[in-house]
């Protein structure tokens, strides 16, 4: 700003100011030369183009040198002169072009220059105004600002300070919290235990830039894995026993976390833990209570294996308890479910009131939250059930049951029947695998159990003397303890064959009605020990004890099996066994049975009722075990097969008789026994030890026959030929048929669909046989009860060919219904021991009179002469017998009737008339119609037609052959 403003020549100020400032400018007398040269712009131009471009190269080119290192070794003056010219005619080119360049840019050079002399006016002014401001800037530096700043700053120091002292009274009490965790954790306050926790580590977040605070931060991370940990086991414990506040802080806990699905995978791992813990232990405990030491080998044992320690005496205890534990792990869970459901409901009526639009992504996200949480429990319902039911399975096959007791193993399957129910409502399960296991273990213990049974039914029917049982006419066989499961309504929560009648028509599942207290499992003391069954009719004692010590004086058979001594019902406790009754003692109750048989009370012996009994034993099995059901009824059949077999076998097999062609035993009854007989019956007195394998297995199916009793006598008149036993076994038999019968719609409706026709045959092949064997059993009676022979006697001493018409029966009718009238009165006499029914009394006398009257027409078939006279004797003879009987009974046709009739009147048949009646009366005998053509020889028939007519009924008997 203090340089000189004088102007100076264009030369001057170009080198002064332009950028070339060491380009070298032609003096005035080169320019007055270069103006003198010619002016000739194109020779000016070429002139410029001869310069070298090395010239033109840049501003530290030494020239002088270039052109001295150019000169030849050898100088030449003229040369060099010439070469001066050149280099100044060439200079004079360049010095002419550029005066012409800067001529024609001066005006814009001198505009330039005023612009500069402007700006640096300008400057001038904007330095004296600079001048000025830092002037007064001094001043206000020294008047106010330097104190005002101060006090600030001091301000600011004395805030940064006060946060200093706060972050370090902060960072104290991060110090104290572990001790406030513990606390917490102890009294189980979870939620609260993280949120603290939670905020410290904020806190220390926001603190990190101290050194204390790192050591703290990780501390502050070991506690909260610590508090995991701590919430890990407290997430176990819901598992034994759900508690609604415990779990609530668990879950609260776990959210504070965001672990929510964590939780819920953890919780599922604890509920199989639990399951297996709980299963180990309980069985661990009884396997060591029974071992009597404290031997910790069994400790090391699989659960498989330690199952197989269980003893017979602590199976069923051990049982129930496993089922207890495992019903508390399941209850646990369902009130898992229940909470969880709740607290859905709960939550989304909380949500549906507060539609705040800031919280849609937590609301997304706890709604996925319970989305998987539902999902998981659903999902582990199946799971968990699936090894409650493997772990029973082990524990079930771990121990042969076929050596139980009745009542011990009807209780194992009201435990598995309950759990089975349990597994349906806890998952709409149907337990298949629980049902597998105990389908095997009920069919071996069935077949054990069963063969047993049919042994002792042996040994009843060959001991049986087949007296009346007293019954009282109400007796129904609902009354017996065995059916009383079929009487109480079925309850979902209520087990199979322990029903209170309390429980009927109710849909309470068994989780909701022992949600908050007790256990299905618990063991009750069975009911019937407090019932009693009033079926037993009065006997003539008078009191309980001296009926019990008559039977007690009877026998003594304390090595005979339990369900032998059951012969009666227990007026008591209908569970006591009580022990068979001689036929003396019962002989002693005379009076009183006479009495009760004028009533009508159902007849059957000790042996039926111990066949009913053992029916309801089966049913009751089957109906709490519904997949051995076919099994359970087939065994069911072969009890009253054997029944069946043993009453045809002991009262009705009569070869003599079948032999008769009178159609005794039907066809459907023949077939029956035959089946029974190859089915059931071993008729092999010894094994044979060369067998087969497989015919051995056979004959373990079977049963020996039975064989009668030596106290009954069948062969004695006076008793009818033991008509009162023949009635007892036939009509106890046909009382065990309704029995079945009235039991079939229950059958039929646990019997699978594919087995139904197994059932079907059953009953229209073998039960409806049970009244068709009263014919052949009340025949021998009927054939032994008169003196057939002794009439035949009397018939043939009589003549038949008299020439005049008799107005005498002959003696052989009187001596015929006297045998009549003294088996009317022995029927009565048997009746006052054994009621007869009717239906019997009716078959006994339609044997006799149908036995008579054959005998009749066999006595006529033998007569070798007769006269028309003769006929009408006969005929005069049968009605005499005909008016006499009809006053015995009041059985109207008299069978057989027309059989007699018919064959007397054929007699007054013409040739051609008794040829046809011949052949229309098949159900006369070679004999009969021999006989009968015979005796017409000579009266109206000739020797040749005689021989037609014999031909004829050679025609008929050949096919007979």
């Amino acid at each position: 700003m203090h340089r000189s403003t004088g102007l100076r020549s264009p030369q001057e100020s170009v080198h002064d100011l332009s950028p070339i400032e060491n380009l070298r400018f032609p003096t005035k007398e080169e320019l007055r030369e270069s103006w003198e040269e010619p002016t000739d712009p194109q020779a000016q131009q070429e002139i410029i183009n001869s310069i070298e471009e090395v010239y033109f190269s840049n501003d530290a080119f030494d020239i002088v040198k270039y052109e001295l290192e150019r000169l030849p070794p050898v100088l030449s003056l003229q040369e060099l002169e010439e070469y001066r010219d050149k280099l100044k005619q060439q200079q004079a080119a360049v010095s002419k072009k550029v005066a012409d360049l800067i001529l024609e840019k001066q005006p814009a050079y001198v505009q330039e220059l005023e612009r500069v002399t402007s700006l640096q006016n300008g400057l001038q002014l904007a330095a004296v105004i600079c001048a000025d401001g830092r002037r007064h800037l001094n001043i206000a530096k020294e008047g106010f600002t330097q104190t005002s700043l101060g006090l600030l700053a001091n301000q600011r120091k004395r805030q940064l300070l006060i946060g200093l002292l706060k972050s370090l009274r902060t960072i104290k009490t991060l110090q104290r919290t572990d001790v406030r965790l513990s606390e917490m954790l102890e009294e189980e306050d979870y939620p609260g235990a993280i949120q603290l926790c939670l905020e410290c580590q904020k806190a220390a977040s926001t603190f990190k830039h101290y050194s204390c605070i790192s050591e703290l931060n990780s501390k502050l991370q070991d506690t909260l894995e610590q508090i995991e940990e701590q919430l890990d086991v407290a997430l176990s414990k819901i598992c034994k026993n759900f508690d609604i506040n415990h779990y609530t802080k668990v879950q609260q806990a776990y959210r504070l976390l965001g672990k929510t699905q964590t939780a819920m995978d953890q919780l599922h791992m604890h509920f199989t833990q639990a399951i297996h813990n709980t299963v180990f232990q309980v069985v661990l405990g009884y396997v060591e209570l029974c071992a009597g030491n404290t031997d910790t080998k069994f400790q090391k044992l699989q659960y498989k294996d330690l199952c197989t320690h269980i003893t017979s005496d602590s199976y069923i205890p051990c049982l129930a308890d496993l089922c207890k534990a495992l019903w508390e792990v399941m209850l646990s869970y369902y009130r898992t479910m229940q909470w969880h459901e709740n607290h859905d409901q709960d939550e989304a009526a909380t949500v549906s009131s507060v539609s705040d639009g800031s919280s849609v992504v937590g609301t997304e996200e706890n709604s996925f939250d319970r989305s998987y949480v539902k999902k998981k429990l659903e999902h582990g319902l199946s799971r968990i059930w699936q090894d409650v039911q493997l772990k029973v399975k082990t524990y079930l096959l771990g121990t042969d049951l076929s050596n139980f007791k009745y009542d011990d193993f009807i209780f194992v399957l009201d435990v598995i029947s309950r759990l089975m129910q349990v597994g349906e409502e806890f998952c709409g399960s149907k337990s298949e695998v629980l049902q597998e296991s105990i389908r095997k273990q009920s069919v071996n213990y069935f077949k054990t159990y069963h063969r047993t049974r049919l042994e002792e039914l042996r040994m009843f029917l060959e001991n049986e003397t087949w007296e009346l049982c007293p019954v009282k006419s109400s007796f129904d066989i609902l009354q017996l303890h065995e059916f009383k499961f079929m009487v109480q309504s079925r309850s979902p929560s209520v087990s199979p064959s322990k029903q209170p009648a309390s429980a009927i028509s109710t849909t309470v599942t068994l989780f909701e009605q022992y949600c908050n207290g007790g256990n299905p499992f618990e063991i009750q003391a069975d009911s019937k020990d407090d019932e009693t069954e009033d079926v037993l009719a009065s006997n003539g004692y008078e009191s309980d004890e001296q009926e019990k010590s008559a039977y007690q004086e009877y026998d003594s058979d304390s090595d005979v099996p339990e369900e032998l001594k059951r012969d009666y019902v227990d007026e008591q406790t209908g569970d006591a066994p009580m022990k068979s009754v001689s036929r003396e003692t019962l002989r002693s109750r005379k009076k009183s049975d006479y009495s009760l048989n004028k009533g009508n009370a159902p007849i059957l012996t000790n042996t039926t009722l111990n066949v009913v009994r053992l029916v309801g034993k089966y049913m009751q099995m089957m109906n709490i075990l519904k997949p051995i059901a076919f099994d359970v009824i087939h065994f069911m059949s072969q009890l009253f097969d054997y029944y069946l077999y043993a009453v045809y076998t002991f009262f009705g097999r009569n070869d003599t008789f079948e032999s008769t062609g009178l159609g005794l035993s039907s066809s459907r009854l023949r077939t029956t026994l035959n089946r029974i007989q190859e089915s059931l019956i071993d008729l092999e007195v010894s094994a044979d030890p060369t067998g087969t394998l497989t015919a051995a297995e056979e004959r373990k199916e079977k049963v020996p026959s039975p064989h009668l009793s030596h106290l009954v006598v069948l062969t004695s008149g006076s008793s009818l030929y033991g008509l009162a036993e023949r009635v007892v076994a036939t009509e106890s038999l046909v009382f065990l048929a309704e029995q079945f019968e009235f039991l079939q719609p229950h059958l039929d409706a646990v019997m699978p669909a594919a087995k139904k026709p197994f059932l079907q045959q059953f009953y229209s092949q073998t039960v409806s046989t049970a009244n068709e064997l009263r014919k052949p059993v009340y025949w021998i009676v009927a054939a032994k009860a008169i003196d057939y022979e002794q009439m035949l006697l009397l018939m043939a001493n009589v003549k038949w060919d008299v020439k005049e018409i008799m107005s005498q029966h002959n003696v052989y009718v009187d001596s015929l219904l006297k045998e009549f009238e003294e088996f009317n009165r022995r029927l009565n006499e048997v009746s006052k021991r054994v009621r007869i029914p009717l239906i019997v009394s009716n078959i006994l006398w339609e044997h006799c009179m149908r036995l008579a009257n054959r005998t009749l027409v066999e006595g006529y078939a033998n007569v070798k002469k007769c006269s028309n006279e003769g006929r009408a004797l006969m005929q005069l003879d049968f009605q005499q017998f005909l008016m006499k009987l009809e006053k015995l009974t009041d059985i109207r046709p008299i069978p057989d009737k027309e059989f007699v009739e018919t064959y007397i009147k054929a007699y007054y048949l013409t040739e051609n008339d008794m040829e046809r009646w011949i052949k229309e009366h098949r159900e006369y005998s070679t004999k009969h119609l021999t006989n009968l053509v015979n005796v017409c020889l000579g009266s109206h028939i000739n020797k040749k037609a005689r021989q037609k007519l014999l031909a004829a009924i050679d025609d008929i008997d050949r096919p007979k052959r």
